[in-house]
């Protein structure tokens, strides 16, 4: 099938998410657990896109948001840590992505320098809870990353008063927003940003027409009658093709990553499955990063590929934000580059820098 710039751009909500390929897997050894709403099958096997570390102890566990979804996260602690309460990190990303990928990544990768770290499955996705499944909320998604930042600072282990976050692709604008409005969040960092609201509404560069922009509206609003009809919601293809020739270099990246052994996990949205089709209506029209100025006097390390199709996120993003704040553009870099450790250009010992001195 040839690729459709123009049916690209109407479905901008796949931002992230692009063209992949599912080879189907199952998972073993699952376990139930419950906070008294949703119960969830949570796997113990080690399951991840990347090796354990020896360095950390690992941990699954589970906690509610304020909406009363379930979560399910991994929890990574360095194993050198004796008594002290650890600076603690909350890891969220990419969008339609799985605490068994990127996110899980950072996380361990940052404990082995020394904090505390929490990589989560957003509602609804995942082994987290929510029905209907692989649905996304600007609101909810945002509550997330505080849900987070509750459990952190209930833990032991913890500094309540030394968190941050990170978030990765389509989560740097979900990490931004919660940091705006969740004053315990001392210090965030961005990767690989994204602003889904922006994209979602307006398009890649902000090339969607109001012509488009009220033409998708109009058919996912006709699609909550058939969805209400018939109580249950309809999905988007899966996303189980390989691209072809004539797609842009990013969704060639994005199958690399997603439908290759190098990031494939069946249980993430972007490695062949879907999002619900109305999943843009709460995008549509609400900016993720209308106070992104009320960060400050907190700081914001934005980080980005100096080759990423999404460059453009982060650089207006740190035009709008107030100081503190820096951008690092990592030279070569793609905006899949920064997902795992392919290209060896993920900056963790800055990043480990920049949380040592602002959590403190």
């Amino acid at each position: 099938m040839k690729f459709s710039r123009k049916a690209f751009i109407q479905t901008s909500m796949l931002a992230c998410v692009a063209f992949f390929i599912s080879t189907g897997s199952t998972l073993a050894k699952a376990s139930t657990a419950s906070t008294g709403g949703d119960v969830l099958k949570l796997t113990q096997e080690w399951d991840k896109t990347f090796p354990r570390s020896n360095k950390v102890d690992h941990e699954k566990v589970i906690f509610k948001n304020r909406y009363g979804i379930t979560l399910a996260a991994d929890l990574y602690l360095p194993k050198n840590r004796g008594n002290k309460r650890l600076p603690a990190l909350a890891v969220g990303g990419p969008f339609g992505a799985v605490k068994e990928q990127s996110s899980g990544l950072y996380a361990q990768t940052m404990a082995e320098r020394g904090f505390a770290t929490l990589a989560f499955d957003a509602s609804y996705t995942g082994e987290s809870g929510g029905e209907p499944r692989n649905v996304a909320s600007p609101d909810i998604n945002t509550e997330d990353f505080s849900a987070a930042v509750d459990y952190l600072g209930l833990r032991a282990e913890v500094d309540r008063e030394r968190i941050g976050i990170i978030g990765i692709c389509g989560w740097g604008g979900m990490a931004l927003n919660a940091t705006a409005v969740d004053k315990r969040i001392k210090a965030v960092v961005t990767s690989t940003m994204y602003d889904m609201t922006r994209v979602m509404s307006k398009g890649y560069f902000d090339s969607m027409t109001l012509a488009q922009r009220t033409q998708a509206l109009e058919q996912m609003s006709r699609q909550r009658w058939v969805d209400a009809e018939k109580g249950s919601s309809a999905y988007q293809p899966a996303y189980n093709s390989q691209p072809t020739s004539d797609a842009p270099q990013f969704v060639k990246d994005y199958y690399d990553y997603y439908g290759t052994p190098r990031g494939y996990h069946p249980r993430a949205v972007n490695s062949g499955n879907a999002w619900t089709q109305t999943t843009p209506l709460s995008f549509m029209n609400m900016p993720l990063l209308t106070y992104i100025k009320e960060i400050s006097p907190r700081p914001i390390l934005f980080i980005h590929g100096e080759k990423a199709h999404s460059r453009y996120f982060s650089e207006t993003a740190y035009a709008a934000a107030a100081e503190p704040k820096e951008l690092l553009i990592i030279k070569g870099a793609s905006h899949v580059d920064l997902y795992d450790d392919k290209a060896g250009k993920i900056p963790y010992d800055k990043m480990a820098d920049f949380f040592s001195k602002y959590l403190k």
